[in-house]
């Protein structure tokens, strides 16, 4: 390949348009400081330029060898002028780093390069396998655009026309347009000045071709090298830096670390940055403090002296220069190193005097008695400047706390335990302070300091206080009204004046207890009751106050516990109060127990018995004792008809001396199912209703129908009843005049009188259990009567069952059944008399006529006149011993 540069110069001489060195400005023809150019023959007669320095300006030109041909030589070597003036076809070594590729520059055109050239004389073509050195072109430039740079030819532009491009970023990619070619010179030239922060080098592609668009060569690799210019000042990574280091610091201390940056090219001279400190601020008490490394940056320490106290900041102007820090050609920045000295704790608290006095009120508790104040160089509201204060002496009670206020460092002196004028009336105590943080190495003052206290105690009225507080006074309850229990005083503290003590009561719950005002005596007002609800624990308290007559009063308050002792006072109670049993009774029967408020031993085991009065109890109901807390009650027959029964029951505690009582036991006797629950109407309407989930409402309505049933129930049963008692007189005859016809045994009836025949019917068949119950008479089974010994009436199977034919079957079922029904027109047994009635026998009852010791109408001792009070089925016997019935006959 050949190549000119117009004109080249000789050894010793070189162009400005072809130095390296091209900027904007022409570099000086000499320098002082730039080596001189040497030239030296190697073998076959080529020129060696001696190797140039950068960024030395270039050599001098030698005078008389600009116009003379020549060949300039690029390779990985040193570069070579070759004063022949004939060109020389190019020339490669391979397999040595040391070859040689030779461009040679034609007195024709100086400016060509020919990446392409054929060998002379030959026909065949060089294969293309060196690469063009990178073209240096330096940034900024200043000179008239487009700047040739260098011409691309083919020597077979010679037998044809060629055109010629360049591709590649710079060209036709972007940034495009920096680099540009003529087409049919192949002068390479830019268009712009370039930056080398911007794009530090572009790789660009030659290609030739002919005017039909083939490839005649190929594409050659061209690097375009933006030389770097300084052009840049350095930056700071900040404005102001911020560093701190403690007092009393060593020489050699690391501060802190500023950093600036270059954007010129670091491996040159304009991006290698120095740094020095410029200023410091304040100057005390050394000029010189701090240094900085000029390459890194650091910031140490150089002398001794750093105190808080005296100088708590310092400013330091830091400054960064390129060129490694020339101050002539390097471009400079500033940036502001602030330094604050940090505190240690090296200043240890003082006491502002030597004693300090304060006053307290006796019995006080967390009362200021007295300000202790300090003073401390180290920094405000830090560890080393924040006190700590301590009784040292003179308080072996600790009666006295001093905790130290935090704004204003205050050690203030407090009273935690009261204290009492008439045992201590002053304290001379030795408080103690230092500081949070521990003392600095080398502090130079003691580590505590301390004071002399003195606490002068105030006299104050005292209240009285009792003793002991709570007073336990242990008695049996059932105390009467007026019994005295205990003497409860108070003491006055106040010894050396004489004050009177009164009393009075301040919480008493049930109004139990009194007090004497002067002496202090407690006595009863009430019976005391450990049961009462006012007892926790067997225990009653009432409070009491004791107040003297100083100025002003003082009162105090004491607490009489009384501890009550059980007595047997209370008869057991049985429990459940009302059970419920079946028509025809399943074992085992219904558990019954019993409560007692006592405790043991009087209270359980309990004893369980029947009431022995009326003796119908016993004869249809026995009860068996299980243990000491259960029995069990049964039915002693067979069967027992439905209705509300009251069974005395009679229940006694274990204590020394037995309580008893005697309860009635409602017992509901009702039709069972086979589950032997209760079918009553009351409960089947009530379960209905609570199955279907009715409200009130619709429970109010079922039991209007049900009303409504049950008169018409009334009617069919008055109906058959008339129908049956005449057919049983037409059928039958009566062997007993139904006047009379009386039974052993005395009956108690509601009605008034006797009423007419055929409307004496029971009509508690047609009410609710509770509502049948008789209102008068004593405790006892209701309706004692005897059943009567016939066969009981059968009715025919039914074929389906139903509500209603439920309810009147139950209902027939039941009259017939009932003992207290009037009597059947038929012939009545009766083989039982009965036991224990209260008419006793008819036997022993004498005539009036008889003569005998009667009173009946004849004036005896015996009065008959009670029979009258029997009833209307005993007026004929009335009349007959009360002498009534003889008139009448």
């Amino acid at each position: 390949m050949t190549a000119g540069r117009s004109p080249l110069p000789q050894c010793g001489s070189w162009p400005a348009a072809a130095s390296p060195w091209r900027s904007s400005s022409p570099a000086p023809r000499t320098s002082p400081s730039a080596p001189t150019a040497r030239c030296s023959r190697r073998g076959g007669g080529a020129w060696r330029r001696a190797p140039w320095r950068w960024p030395s300006p270039p050599p001098p030109r030698a005078p008389g060898r600009s116009s003379e041909p020549g060949c300039f030589s690029w390779g990985p070597g040193p570069r070579r002028w070759d004063p022949s003036p004939q060109p020389r076809p190019f020339q490669r070594c391979r397999g040595n780093r040391n070859h040689m590729t030779r461009v040679c520059v034609s007195t024709q055109d100086p400016d060509v390069l020919f990446p392409w050239r054929r060998r002379a004389g030959s026909g065949g073509r060089v294969k293309r396998d060196w690469v063009i050195p990178p073209i240096n072109v330096p940034e900024n430039s200043r000179g008239q655009f487009p700047e040739d740079l260098v011409r691309i030819r083919s020597d077979r532009d010679r037998s044809r026309t060629l055109r010629y491009s360049v591709t590649g970023p710079g060209a036709d990619q972007p940034p495009a347009g920096v680099f540009v070619i003529g087409p049919v010179s192949g002068q390479l030239a830019v268009t712009r000045p370039l930056d080398r922060e911007h794009i530090a080098s572009f790789h660009l592609r030659a290609h030739a071709v002919d005017l039909n668009g083939n490839q005649v060569e190929n594409p050659v690799d061209i690097v375009v090298n933006v030389v770097d210019q300084n052009d840049n000042r350095p930056e700071f990574a900040h404005a102001v830096f911020n560093g701190s280091v403690p007092e009393g610091a060593r020489p050699g201390t690391l501060v802190m670390t500023v950093t600036a940056a270059d954007r010129d090219d670091p491996k040159t001279a304009n991006g290698m940055l120095r740094y020095r400190i410029i200023t410091q601020n304040p100057q005390s008490p050394s000029a010189a403090m701090f240094t900085i490394n000029n390459r890194t940056g650091d910031i140490i320490t150089v002398a001794a002296g750093l105190d808080r106290e005296s100088v708590a900041q310092y400013t330091l102007v830091v400054q960064a220069t390129d060129m490694e820090g020339s101050p002539a050609y390097g471009l400079s920045a500033t940036a502001t190193a602030v330094v604050r000295v940090a505190d240690v704790n090296d200043n240890p608290p003082e006491f502002t005097a030597d004693a300090f006095f304060g006053e307290v009120v006796e019995n006080r508790v967390n009362a200021v008695v007295a300000n202790l104040t300090v003073t401390d160089g180290d920094q405000p509201h830090t560890a080393a400047w924040a006190a700590v204060y301590r009784v040292a002496a003179g308080d072996p009670s600790g009666r006295f706390a001093v905790p130290t206020d935090p704004a204003t460092n205050r050690g203030l002196l407090t009273v935690v335990k009261p204290v009492d004028f008439e045992l201590t009336r002053s304290f001379l105590l030795t408080v103690e302070a230092e500081n949070e943080a521990p003392p600095a190495p080398g502090a130079r003052a003691p580590r505590r300091a301390a004071c002399a206290v003195t606490v002068r105690v105030l006299d104050a009225n005292e209240g009285p206080e009792f003793d002991p507080d709570p007073k336990v006074v242990r008695l049996e309850e059932g105390l009467p009204a007026g019994a005295p229990l205990a003497t409860f005083t108070a003491r006055d503290p106040d010894r050396f004046a004489r004050q009177s003590v009164r009393y009075s009561k301040v919480s008493d719950p049930a109004g139990w207890l009194d007090i004497d005002p002067v002496s202090g005596r407690v006595s009863t007002a009430a019976v005391l009751d450990r049961e009462s609800p006012y007892v926790r624990d067997d225990r009653y308290n009432a409070t009491f106050r004791a107040t003297d007559d100083g100025t002003p009063p003082a009162s105090g308050t004491g607490t009489l516990q009384l501890h009550l002792l059980d007595i047997n006072d209370h008869a057991p109670r049985l429990f459940p109060p009302e059970v419920e049993v079946c028509e025809r009774p399943r074992p085992p029967g219904v558990n019954l127990t019993a409560s007692d408020p006592d405790r043991a031993p009087n209270a359980g085991p309990f004893a369980f018995q029947l009431a022995s009065r009326p003796p119908a109890v016993r004869r249809n109901w026995t009860l068996h004792q299980v243990n000491g807390e259960l029995a069990q009650l049964r039915l002693r027959i067979g069967r027992l008809a439905s209705g509300l029964y009251e069974v005395p029951v009679s229940v006694s505690d274990s204590g020394s001396l037995p309580m008893s009582r005697t309860s009635l036991l409602r017992v509901k006797v009702c039709a069972c199912d086979r589950r032997g629950d209760c079918v009553g109407r009351d409960r089947a309407a009530a379960a209905a209703a609570a199955a279907a989930g009715m409200g009130a409402g619709a429970v109010v309505g079922v039991l209007a129908c049900v009303v409504v049933l049950l008169g018409e129930l009334l009617v069919l049963l008055l109906a058959l009843w008339a129908k049956r008692r005449d057919g049983g007189r037409r059928a039958k005859q009566l062997l007993v005049d139904p006047e009379d016809d009386v039974r052993d045994n005395i009956l108690k009836y509601d009605e008034e009188g006797g009423g007419e025949e055929d409307q004496d019917y029971d009509l508690s068949q047609l009410q609710q259990p509770d509502a049948a119950e008789p209102g008068g008479g004593g405790g006892g089974v209701r309706r004692l009567d005897e059943r009567p010994l016939r066969r009981e009436h059968r009715y025919p199977p039914r074929c389906a069952a139903g509500d209603i034919g439920d309810f009147i079957y139950e209902g027939l079922r039941a009259a017939d059944g009932d003992p207290a029904a009037p009597p059947y027109d038929s012939l009545l047994v009766f083989d039982y008399e009965g036991g224990g009635s209260t008419a006793g026998t008819l036997s022993s009852l004498h005539s009036a006529s008889s003569g005998g010791g009667g009173d009946g109408g004849g004036g005896g001792d015996q009065d008959y006149d009670y029979l009258a009070d029997w009833g209307p089925r005993f007026r004929k016997l009335a009349d007959l011993y009360g002498g009534g019935g003889g008139e009448e006959d």
